[in-house]
């Protein structure tokens, strides 16, 4: 079969990725620039040829919240902007594996550990260093889950040490194209980043890194990013749309919306899905908030097969149950290779109005001891 839109530079394009060939930033160029209704069923068409028609579900837990001492300008959690959020140390052991079976209960394939600091440290921090190994062990070995983590920048030892424990996947997102990224953040470099991801596939980990959108950059920037994360070498896209957090450097610059339409968001995951064609791309942060609730299934139309559900960080999300149905408006349904839940449970509890847990996400509600 020959998919055939009429748009010569989105057919070639569909054509060499079926053929195994990776798409340059020229390519990405090009793509980024055509109309969203030829682009975006291109891509879902390359998604459903080398994928599954299901949608990879993960949650995360904020795990040690605040007084981060770097400067992103996105971030609610750092000690230079007054934010108003709850801080607090790491929350133990117990208290993680408690939200991660949440998580399970509410159909995540994998459940990430986040830390709020520039890194773990097992040399200058070693309790708690050893506190976030036994959490890991405990999601690992009390859950179907897959456990990741986002703890910041590691030496090689302790990358070693976390793949040695069973870490699936280490989070660490580049935000924005290596241009770009100056603009949002000074404390340290897109290098470092690189580097902490290379680090973590070094030691055998695979990669889960992506972007913030709306931030100020530009389509070509969106492009460099991708060829970026191409270079680097990752297995999961988290696409992120800029929620504005009153006292951010972010918010005063743009108000309380992010700069990127709708259209915008889903060319840019179809062109995502296009230079990632074996990649989940997975639709995280901010994106209730930029998509009208009629337009959420649209990124999953345009070759996105990954959500994280539940909450995030500082902000809160929607229900696990909403997001199921929509996948299921795009066609799609839940993946359950890891952890097999019923679907049908999982919505019926978002009509609960008595249901009030969330899946994992924030976990300040959680964090009144620390």
């Amino acid at each position: 079969m020959v998919y055939e839109t009429g748009n010569q530079t989105v057919d070639e394009a569909v054509r060499r990725v079926l053929r195994g060939e990776r798409l340059d930033r020229t390519d990405g160029l090009a793509l980024i620039a055509q109309p969203v209704a030829d682009l975006a069923p291109a891509a879902d068409y390359i998604r459903s040829q080398l994928g599954d028609d299901t949608v990879d579900a993960c949650s995360i837990v904020n795990a040690k919240a605040g007084d981060c001492a770097e400067d992103c300008g996105f971030c609610a959690q750092s000690v230079h902007f007054d934010t108003g959020i709850d801080t607090y140390g790491f929350l133990g052991p117990e208290k993680v594996l408690e939200a991660a079976k949440r998580a399970e209960r509410d159909g995540a394939q994998r459940f990430g550990i986040v830390v709020a600091e520039k890194g773990v440290s097992k040399e200058h921090r070693p309790e708690e260093w050893e506190e976030v190994l036994e959490a890991i062990r405990l999601v690992r070995d009390e859950t179907d889950v897959e456990v990741d983590a986002s703890l910041g920048i590691l030496t090689d030892e302790e990358a070693e040490i976390l793949a040695d424990e069973g870490l699936n996947h280490y989070n660490h997102n580049i935000e924005t194209s290596p241009n770009y990224f100056p603009e949002i953040v000074d404390t340290h470099s897109f290098e470092d980043r690189v580097e902490t991801l290379e680090v973590a596939k070094d030691a055998g980990m695979d990669l889960c890194a992506g972007v913030i959108l709306g931030m100020g950059e530009t389509p070509t920037d969106r492009v460099d990013a991708a060829i970026a994360l191409q270079e680097i070498g990752i297995s999961s896209l988290p696409v992120n749309v800029l929620n504005p957090v009153a006292g951010t450097p972010m918010a005063e610059r743009l108000g309380d919306s992010a700069d990127i339409s709708t259209a915008e968001i889903v060319k840019t995951v179809a062109m995502y899905r296009l230079l990632h064609p074996e990649a989940r791309v997975r639709l995280t942060g901010g994106r209730e908030v930029n998509l009208d609730e009629d337009e959420q299934h649209l990124p999953f139309e345009a070759g996105a097969d990954g959500i994280l559900t539940g909450d995030y960080l500082t902000t809160g999300g929607q229900s696990p149950g909403e997001d199921i149905e929509v996948m299921e408006r795009a066609g799609l349904r839940p993946n359950m290779d890891t952890n097999e839940f019923n679907p049908a449970a999982v919505k019926s509890r978002a009509d609960d109005s008595t249901e009030t847990e969330t899946a994992a996400g924030t976990a300040t509600s959680n964090a009144t001891d620390d």
